[in-house]
């Protein structure tokens, strides 16, 4: 557990940014899988939106959205 009064408020920044993070996450993977399935070219842009978006803001790595 942190000790120190910095380590403590890392701590709760940290958790309040994962909130975030899951939450792009989830709607990153979510719009794929509706990408994948209908094939739309509307569905297929906000995928990649998602996806652009997720890897500016560090939730996944540019490496990691120029495979999906």
């Amino acid at each position: 557990m942190a000790i120190t009064q910095s380590a403590k408020k890392a701590h709760r920044a940290s958790l309040r940014k994962r909130v975030f993070n899951v939450r792009r996450k989830r709607a990153m993977t979510s719009l794929v899988k509706d990408a994948r399935k209908s094939k739309s070219s509307e569905d297929l842009s906000k995928a990649f939106q998602a996806i652009d978006k997720a890897a500016k803001r560090g939730v996944i790595k540019k490496n990691t959205a120029s495979r999906k």
